[in-house]
């Protein structure tokens, strides 16, 4: 039997997802070994450390909860109709960001590499078009919303022959997957499609020129939309929680080795190091998300009357966070305070100025709700309600549309 109700710990997940991108980008100012719009003059190899953890699970997880949202929007929708949801959801607020959120990060950029200009000095150079690092068009951390995009127009007639009757037989067949631990077949491709080309292909989050990663990141969203296409494999992954989760911990173990022992004459690694490091790395990848969403199953699935609220915020909170990190990090990097106060600030300050923005300024003006994707605003209805001679006024609540906000 399919599921065609939303399932509450998916959007749960999908806010603990959006958590992790504010932890991850917080702390790219501060970490050793990675190249970021704003750095610290000190940094921290813990910090890199925990972030690589962080940046192997966080966008996996979120393209896996897409690939479930995309399944719950083609219900009752023809393949054009999915298509002009995702122009408005997705599109527009792509094309909102390139030219309002992205800028401000690039703006900061330049100003430590010696730019002396003001502000619309600078934006005026947005309009030349050229891509970024040499210009100053790019959509920065936006390009999850790009390609996101480009999954859902590519493969909604796949979605909808997924959905469909005609698919009864590849369903049954996806059940046997349910049974035992043969669901985790779902991430062998992707095992070894990430170690073989990984290193040859580096992620550039460009569409165009990330041979590699394209293929990697629509292996997660793929899963998703099968797992929760065929219930037993959610089943599963809610049975086999405590083994995925052991197999992520124990992966974390030849990874972090490989990274604190380099070879001891100082050479670049072997190549059985880098597939070793990679293969791992990916392991860690699929076991956490598949392990996160048994977890999320059996103890996320439950309402909370702050959730309609958070799962709302979430998608603006994206959009806008890693523009009010960097501006942030612009001056805080400039202090004498340790890096743990400069990250911590980093993240407290960060989260109170992005919710402050989406709850007065996004969340109550259909205008701006449309711009950063959101659903429109709730109508309200006055009804007349006739009881024998008594002729009374109740509001009746009429959404827009039935589904949360979804990304």
């Amino acid at each position: 039997m399919e599921t065609t109700q939303r399932q509450t710990y998916l959007d749960w997940l999908r806010i603990i997802s959006i958590a992790g991108v504010l932890i991850f980008h917080s702390g790219m100012p501060y970490a050793d070994d990675e190249w970021w719009h704003v750095r610290n003059h000190d940094t921290s190899q813990l910090m890199a450390m925990s972030n690589y953890f962080m940046h192997l699970v966080r966008m996996p997880l979120l393209f896996f909860i897409s690939g479930t949202v995309s399944y719950y929007m083609m219900q009752r929708r023809s393949a054009w109709s999915f298509i002009g949801l995702r122009f408005t959801r997705l599109f527009i607020p792509l094309v909102v960001g390139m030219f309002i959120i992205v800028p401000p990060q690039i703006y900061m950029e330049r100003l430590t590499q010696g730019f002396t200009g003001n502000y619309w000095d600078f934006y005026k150079t947005v309009f030349r078009f050229e891509p970024y690092p040499k210009g100053s068009f790019s959509w920065h951390h936006l390009w999850f919303i790009c390609y996101l995009f480009v999954y859902d127009l590519v493969f909604a007639p796949v979605f909808m022959w997924l959905i469909s009757p005609k698919s009864a037989r590849f369903k049954q067949a996806l059940h046997a997957l349910g049974k035992g631990k043969w669901v985790y077949l779902l991430a062998i491709p992707s095992i070894v499609w990430y170690t073989m080309f990984a290193r040859k292909f580096p992620e550039t989050n460009d569409l165009t020129h990330d041979a590699c990663f394209i293929v990697y990141w629509l292996l997660f969203l793929l899963a998703g939309f099968i797992c929760i296409l065929q219930p037993s494999l959610m089943e599963s992954l809610q049975r086999n929680r405590r083994f995925a989760i052991a197999i992520g911990f124990i992966s974390l173990v030849p990874i972090y080795y490989l990274w604190l022992n380099p070879p001891a004459n100082g050479a670049a690694w072997s190549a059985l190091r880098g597939y070793s490091f990679r293969s791992f790395s990916v392991i860690v990848a699929w076991s956490w998300v598949l392990g996160l969403v048994g977890y999320g199953k059996q103890y996320l699935n439950r309402p909370h009357r702050s959730l309609a609220y958070l799962n709302q915020a979430v998608y603006p909170f994206y959009i806008l966070h890693q523009t009010i990190i960097v501006i942030l990090a612009y001056y805080i990097v400039k202090t004498n305070d340790t890096v743990i106060m400069k990250y911590i600030y980093t993240v407290g300050v960060t989260l109170f100025f992005t919710m402050g923005i989406y709850h007065l300024f996004i969340r109550p003006y259909a205008i701006t709700r449309f711009l950063f994707g959101m659903k429109p605003l709730e109508k309200k209805v006055e009804r007349l309600e006739v009881s024998g001679t008594d002729v009374r006024k109740t509001e009746v609540v009429v959404a827009e549309v039935k589904e949360a906000v979804l990304v």
